[in-house]
Protein backbone atom coordinates (compact mmCIF):
# COMPACT_ATOMS: atom_id res chain seq x y z
CA UNK A 1 0.00 0.00 0.00
CA UNK A 2 1.51 3.22 -1.24
CA UNK A 3 1.28 5.75 1.76
CA UNK A 4 1.71 9.69 1.56
CA UNK A 5 4.03 9.57 4.09
CA UNK A 6 6.87 8.42 2.39
CA UNK A 7 8.09 6.01 -0.01
CA UNK A 8 8.28 2.48 1.00
CA UNK A 9 10.54 -0.23 -0.17
CA UNK A 10 9.17 -4.04 -0.58
CA UNK A 11 12.06 -5.64 -2.17
CA UNK A 12 15.58 -5.25 -2.08
CA UNK A 13 15.54 -4.63 -5.61
CA UNK A 14 13.18 -1.29 -4.74
CA UNK A 15 15.70 -0.33 -1.97
CA UNK A 16 18.75 -0.27 -4.51
CA UNK A 17 16.87 1.36 -7.51
CA UNK A 18 18.38 4.51 -8.07
CA UNK A 19 14.80 6.44 -9.21
CA UNK A 20 12.80 4.84 -7.09
CA UNK A 21 9.24 7.18 -7.54
CA UNK A 22 7.81 8.18 -10.11
CA UNK A 23 8.41 11.85 -10.09
CA UNK A 24 12.22 10.68 -9.93
CA UNK A 25 12.07 8.99 -13.50
CA UNK A 26 9.74 12.00 -14.69
CA UNK A 27 12.85 14.67 -13.43
CA UNK A 28 15.58 12.06 -15.17
CA UNK A 29 13.64 11.75 -18.62
CA UNK A 30 12.70 15.41 -18.88
CA UNK A 31 16.46 16.29 -18.26
CA UNK A 32 17.70 13.63 -21.16
CA UNK A 33 15.50 15.52 -23.17
CA UNK A 34 16.69 18.51 -22.50
CA UNK A 35 20.28 17.60 -23.05
CA UNK A 36 19.16 16.62 -25.95
CA UNK A 37 17.38 19.24 -27.41
CA UNK A 38 20.32 21.65 -26.23
CA UNK A 39 22.26 21.82 -29.81
CA UNK A 40 18.99 22.85 -31.48
CA UNK A 41 18.15 25.83 -28.22
CA UNK A 42 21.81 27.21 -27.94
CA UNK A 43 24.45 28.32 -30.03
CA UNK A 44 28.27 26.74 -30.06
CA UNK A 45 29.56 28.94 -27.50
CA UNK A 46 26.96 27.51 -24.73
CA UNK A 47 28.02 23.88 -26.33
CA UNK A 48 31.12 24.65 -25.55
CA UNK A 49 30.82 25.39 -22.16
CA UNK A 50 28.30 22.08 -21.23
CA UNK A 51 31.48 19.97 -23.38
CA UNK A 52 33.77 21.13 -20.72
CA UNK A 53 31.35 20.61 -17.88
CA UNK A 54 31.15 17.14 -19.03
CA UNK A 55 34.57 16.16 -18.87
CA UNK A 56 34.99 17.60 -15.80
CA UNK A 57 32.49 16.15 -14.44
CA UNK A 58 34.17 12.56 -15.88
CA UNK A 59 37.22 13.12 -14.24
CA UNK A 60 36.08 14.63 -10.58
CA UNK A 61 34.03 11.35 -10.85
CA UNK A 62 36.94 9.89 -10.63
CA UNK A 63 38.95 11.55 -7.53
CA UNK A 64 35.63 11.69 -5.93
CA UNK A 65 35.70 7.56 -5.35
CA UNK A 66 39.72 8.30 -4.65
CA UNK A 67 39.03 11.43 -2.26
CA UNK A 68 35.73 11.77 -1.31
CA UNK A 69 34.54 7.80 -0.72
CA UNK A 70 38.34 6.11 0.47
CA UNK A 71 39.99 9.11 2.07
CA UNK A 72 42.84 8.98 -0.25
CA UNK A 73 43.70 12.80 -1.13
CA UNK A 74 45.24 13.08 -4.53
CA UNK A 75 46.89 16.57 -5.76
CA UNK A 76 47.93 14.74 -8.83
CA UNK A 77 44.82 14.49 -10.68
CA UNK A 78 45.63 16.39 -13.48
CA UNK A 79 48.49 14.86 -14.73
CA UNK A 80 46.56 11.73 -14.44
CA UNK A 81 44.39 13.32 -17.23
CA UNK A 82 47.66 13.83 -19.31
CA UNK A 83 49.01 10.52 -19.18
CA UNK A 84 45.26 9.34 -20.66
CA UNK A 85 45.32 12.43 -23.21
CA UNK A 86 48.71 11.55 -24.38
CA UNK A 87 48.19 7.77 -24.68
CA UNK A 88 45.06 8.51 -26.58
CA UNK A 89 46.47 11.29 -28.94
CA UNK A 90 49.71 8.87 -29.40
CA UNK A 91 47.59 6.00 -30.34
CA UNK A 92 45.47 7.62 -32.72
CA UNK A 93 47.69 9.99 -33.97
CA UNK A 94 50.82 8.46 -34.29
CA UNK A 95 50.06 4.89 -34.69
CA UNK A 96 46.48 5.25 -36.12
CA UNK A 97 44.43 3.57 -33.84
CA UNK A 98 41.06 3.72 -33.58
CA UNK A 99 39.91 6.44 -30.92
CA UNK A 100 37.23 3.55 -29.62
CA UNK A 101 40.13 1.47 -28.54
CA UNK A 102 42.55 4.18 -27.69
CA UNK A 103 39.82 5.71 -25.25
CA UNK A 104 40.04 2.28 -23.07
CA UNK A 105 43.37 2.43 -23.09
CA UNK A 106 44.06 5.65 -21.95
CA UNK A 107 41.84 5.23 -19.09
CA UNK A 108 44.14 1.80 -18.22
CA UNK A 109 47.07 3.29 -19.02
CA UNK A 110 47.01 6.04 -16.80
CA UNK A 111 44.85 3.61 -14.19
CA UNK A 112 48.32 1.46 -14.00
CA UNK A 113 50.55 5.00 -13.50
CA UNK A 114 47.77 5.57 -10.70
CA UNK A 115 48.15 2.45 -8.80
CA UNK A 116 52.16 2.73 -9.47
CA UNK A 117 51.76 6.16 -7.11
CA UNK A 118 49.49 4.72 -5.08
CA UNK A 119 51.39 2.29 -3.44
CA UNK A 120 53.02 4.83 -0.84
CA UNK A 121 49.20 5.03 0.63
CA UNK A 122 49.74 1.40 2.44
CA UNK A 123 52.54 3.44 4.31
CA UNK A 124 51.17 7.52 4.18
CA UNK A 125 48.36 9.28 4.35
CA UNK A 126 46.73 12.92 4.70
CA UNK A 127 48.87 15.61 4.13
CA UNK A 128 51.91 13.20 3.04
CA UNK A 129 49.54 11.71 0.75
CA UNK A 130 48.92 14.58 -0.59
CA UNK A 131 52.74 15.39 -1.08
CA UNK A 132 53.56 12.22 -2.71
CA UNK A 133 50.92 12.48 -5.62
CA UNK A 134 52.33 16.21 -5.60
CA UNK A 135 55.67 14.60 -6.43
CA UNK A 136 53.99 12.23 -8.68
CA UNK A 137 52.26 15.70 -11.01
CA UNK A 138 55.72 17.08 -11.21
CA UNK A 139 57.30 13.54 -12.56
CA UNK A 140 54.62 12.96 -14.79
CA UNK A 141 54.77 16.55 -16.49
CA UNK A 142 58.57 16.57 -16.37
CA UNK A 143 58.44 12.78 -18.40
CA UNK A 144 55.99 14.44 -20.60
CA UNK A 145 57.32 17.61 -21.36
CA UNK A 146 61.11 15.77 -22.16
CA UNK A 147 60.17 13.30 -24.06
CA UNK A 148 59.97 15.39 -27.11
CA UNK A 149 59.82 12.39 -29.75
CA UNK A 150 57.07 10.45 -28.23
CA UNK A 151 55.10 13.52 -26.96
CA UNK A 152 55.97 16.37 -28.52
CA UNK A 153 57.10 18.14 -25.58
CA UNK A 154 55.82 21.79 -25.13
CA UNK A 155 55.44 22.27 -28.76
CA UNK A 156 52.15 20.15 -28.51
CA UNK A 157 50.75 17.24 -30.05
CA UNK A 158 47.73 16.78 -32.30
CA UNK A 159 44.75 14.60 -31.48
CA UNK A 160 42.16 14.49 -34.22
CA UNK A 161 38.64 13.96 -33.83
CA UNK A 162 37.34 10.51 -33.77
CA UNK A 163 35.16 8.91 -36.07
CA UNK A 164 31.75 7.14 -35.40
CA UNK A 165 30.49 4.40 -38.14
CA UNK A 166 32.40 6.94 -40.76
CA UNK A 167 31.02 10.12 -39.76
CA UNK A 168 33.84 12.31 -38.38
CA UNK A 169 32.74 13.98 -34.71
CA UNK A 170 34.33 17.82 -36.07
CA UNK A 171 31.03 19.61 -35.28
CA UNK A 172 30.99 20.74 -31.75
CA UNK A 173 27.53 19.60 -31.54
CA UNK A 174 28.68 15.34 -32.69
CA UNK A 175 31.28 15.42 -29.96
CA UNK A 176 28.99 17.29 -27.48
CA UNK A 177 26.44 13.98 -27.54
CA UNK A 178 29.87 12.03 -27.50
CA UNK A 179 30.55 13.21 -24.02
CA UNK A 180 27.10 13.40 -22.91
CA UNK A 181 26.62 9.78 -23.73
CA UNK A 182 30.30 9.10 -22.09
CA UNK A 183 29.43 11.44 -18.85
CA UNK A 184 26.20 9.20 -18.45
CA UNK A 185 27.80 6.04 -18.94
CA UNK A 186 30.58 6.72 -16.39
CA UNK A 187 28.33 8.36 -14.04
CA UNK A 188 26.13 5.73 -13.95
CA UNK A 189 29.30 3.38 -13.11
CA UNK A 190 30.60 5.32 -10.33
CA UNK A 191 26.96 5.37 -8.64
CA UNK A 192 26.97 1.92 -8.43
CA UNK A 193 30.29 1.41 -7.68
CA UNK A 194 30.05 3.40 -5.00
CA UNK A 195 27.18 0.79 -3.93
CA UNK A 196 28.69 -2.29 -4.21
CA UNK A 197 30.98 -4.28 -1.90
CA UNK A 198 34.29 -2.13 -3.07
CA UNK A 199 32.28 0.92 -2.38
CA UNK A 200 31.59 -0.06 0.90
CA UNK A 201 35.29 -1.07 1.89
CA UNK A 202 36.19 2.47 0.62
CA UNK A 203 34.11 4.42 2.90
CA UNK A 204 35.11 2.30 5.86
CA UNK A 205 38.71 3.05 5.13
CA UNK A 206 37.99 6.46 4.86
CA UNK A 207 35.87 6.39 8.15
CA UNK A 208 38.84 4.27 10.08
CA UNK A 209 41.64 2.54 8.38
CA UNK A 210 42.71 0.43 11.30
CA UNK A 211 39.06 -0.66 12.03
CA UNK A 212 38.62 -1.76 8.18
CA UNK A 213 41.65 -3.49 8.41
CA UNK A 214 40.14 -5.21 11.69
CA UNK A 215 37.49 -6.31 10.57
CA UNK A 216 39.48 -8.12 7.24
CA UNK A 217 39.55 -5.64 4.61
CA UNK A 218 42.50 -5.83 3.00
CA UNK A 219 44.33 -1.98 3.06
CA UNK A 220 46.73 -2.34 0.18
CA UNK A 221 44.27 -3.84 -2.17
CA UNK A 222 41.31 -1.67 -1.77
CA UNK A 223 43.71 1.39 -1.43
CA UNK A 224 45.30 0.63 -5.12
CA UNK A 225 42.38 -0.14 -6.36
CA UNK A 226 40.78 3.58 -5.47
CA UNK A 227 43.61 4.72 -6.98
CA UNK A 228 43.18 2.53 -10.52
CA UNK A 229 39.81 3.16 -10.39
CA UNK A 230 40.14 6.93 -9.53
CA UNK A 231 42.67 7.45 -12.54
CA UNK A 232 41.32 5.18 -14.89
CA UNK A 233 38.34 8.37 -15.01
CA UNK A 234 40.73 10.50 -15.12
CA UNK A 235 42.72 8.90 -18.42
CA UNK A 236 39.21 8.74 -19.55
CA UNK A 237 38.58 12.37 -19.19
CA UNK A 238 42.17 12.98 -20.72
CA UNK A 239 41.77 11.29 -23.59
CA UNK A 240 38.08 13.01 -24.38
CA UNK A 241 39.88 16.38 -23.35
CA UNK A 242 42.82 15.71 -26.41
CA UNK A 243 40.30 15.01 -28.63
CA UNK A 244 38.08 17.37 -28.17
CA UNK A 245 40.74 20.49 -28.23
CA UNK A 246 42.54 18.93 -30.87
CA UNK A 247 45.81 19.88 -30.07
CA UNK A 248 46.92 19.41 -26.23
CA UNK A 249 50.31 20.16 -24.38
CA UNK A 250 51.37 20.01 -21.10
CA UNK A 251 50.13 23.72 -20.31
CA UNK A 252 46.47 22.07 -20.06
CA UNK A 253 47.07 19.62 -17.64
CA UNK A 254 48.54 21.97 -14.66
CA UNK A 255 49.12 21.52 -10.96
CA UNK A 256 46.41 24.68 -10.09
CA UNK A 257 43.76 22.13 -11.93
CA UNK A 258 43.80 19.36 -9.76
CA UNK A 259 43.78 21.91 -6.64
CA UNK A 260 40.88 23.06 -8.39
CA UNK A 261 39.13 19.67 -8.37
CA UNK A 262 39.37 19.07 -4.77
CA UNK A 263 37.60 22.51 -4.91
CA UNK A 264 35.11 21.26 -6.40
CA UNK A 265 34.38 18.14 -4.27
CA UNK A 266 34.23 21.07 -1.47
CA UNK A 267 31.72 22.96 -2.73
CA UNK A 268 29.45 20.42 -4.00
CA UNK A 269 30.11 17.82 -1.57
CA UNK A 270 32.67 14.66 -1.28
CA UNK A 271 31.70 10.86 -1.37
CA UNK A 272 28.41 11.57 -3.33
CA UNK A 273 27.76 11.54 -7.32
CA UNK A 274 25.07 13.78 -7.20
CA UNK A 275 27.60 16.09 -5.27
CA UNK A 276 29.87 16.19 -8.19
CA UNK A 277 27.42 17.75 -10.56
CA UNK A 278 26.45 20.29 -8.29
CA UNK A 279 30.10 21.48 -7.99
CA UNK A 280 31.02 21.34 -11.15
CA UNK A 281 27.90 23.14 -12.39
CA UNK A 282 27.91 25.55 -9.82
CA UNK A 283 31.79 26.57 -9.99
CA UNK A 284 31.80 26.54 -13.74
CA UNK A 285 28.58 28.60 -13.90
CA UNK A 286 30.46 31.29 -11.52
CA UNK A 287 33.67 30.96 -13.50
CA UNK A 288 31.46 31.78 -16.84
CA UNK A 289 29.83 35.18 -15.62
CA UNK A 290 32.91 36.04 -13.59
CA UNK A 291 35.04 36.22 -16.68
CA UNK A 292 32.00 38.05 -18.63
CA UNK A 293 31.89 40.41 -15.97
CA UNK A 294 35.30 41.11 -15.97
CA UNK A 295 35.76 43.32 -18.67
CA UNK A 296 32.58 45.44 -17.70
CA UNK A 297 33.69 45.82 -14.06
CA UNK A 298 36.76 47.16 -16.00
CA UNK A 299 35.34 49.42 -18.20
CA UNK A 300 33.06 50.86 -15.22
CA UNK A 301 35.51 51.20 -12.88
CA UNK A 302 38.82 52.09 -14.38
CA UNK A 303 40.70 52.35 -11.20
CA UNK A 304 40.81 48.30 -10.66
CA UNK A 305 42.79 48.05 -13.98
CA UNK A 306 42.37 45.24 -16.39
CA UNK A 307 45.05 42.56 -14.62
CA UNK A 308 42.65 43.13 -11.44
CA UNK A 309 39.39 42.25 -13.88
CA UNK A 310 40.49 39.84 -15.54
CA UNK A 311 41.42 37.58 -12.58
CA UNK A 312 38.54 37.94 -11.03
CA UNK A 313 37.14 34.66 -11.55
CA UNK A 314 40.30 32.95 -9.66
CA UNK A 315 39.16 35.34 -6.77
CA UNK A 316 35.63 34.23 -6.86
CA UNK A 317 36.24 30.79 -6.83
CA UNK A 318 38.63 31.04 -4.13
CA UNK A 319 36.32 32.90 -2.06
CA UNK A 320 33.26 30.68 -2.58
CA UNK A 321 35.62 27.82 -1.41
CA UNK A 322 36.76 28.99 1.98
CA UNK A 323 33.29 30.60 2.53
CA UNK A 324 31.51 26.42 1.91
CA UNK A 325 34.72 25.51 4.37
CA UNK A 326 33.18 27.17 6.69
CA UNK A 327 29.69 27.88 6.53
CA UNK A 328 28.58 24.78 4.31
CA UNK A 329 31.68 21.78 4.64
CA UNK A 330 29.66 19.56 3.28
CA UNK A 331 28.73 20.96 0.11
CA UNK A 332 25.83 21.34 -1.73
CA UNK A 333 24.54 17.79 -2.03
CA UNK A 334 23.77 17.99 2.03
CA UNK A 335 21.83 21.38 1.51
CA UNK A 336 20.20 19.66 -1.36
CA UNK A 337 19.16 16.50 1.23
CA UNK A 338 17.85 18.57 3.63
CA UNK A 339 15.87 20.69 1.00
CA UNK A 340 14.44 17.24 0.20
CA UNK A 341 13.53 16.43 3.60
CA UNK A 342 11.79 19.72 4.01
CA UNK A 343 9.41 19.05 1.49
CA UNK A 344 8.92 15.63 2.67
CA UNK A 345 7.82 16.42 6.11
CA UNK A 346 5.86 19.57 5.41
CA UNK A 347 4.62 21.52 7.39
CA UNK A 348 5.95 20.48 10.23
CA UNK A 349 9.69 21.42 9.29
CA UNK A 350 11.07 21.05 13.23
Amino acid sequence: MRLPGGVFSQSYFQDLAVFRTGPQWFCFVLFMVCLVLLPILFGSYFLSIVSVIAITIISVHGLNLLTGYCGQISLGHAAFMGVGAYISAIMVNTYEISFWIALPCAGLGAAFVGMLFGLPSLRIKGLYLALATLAAHYIIMYVISHAGDITGGTAGMEAPRPTFFGLRLDSATGYYYLLIGMTFLMTFFAKNMARTRVGRNFIAIRDNDKAAEIMGISLFRYKIMAFGIGCFYAGVAGSLWAHYMTVIDPDHFLLINSIWYVGILIVGGMGTTVGVFFGVIFLKGIEVAATEAGPMIAKMIPAIGNTIAASLAQFVLALIIILFLVYESRGLAHRWELIKASFRIWPFPY
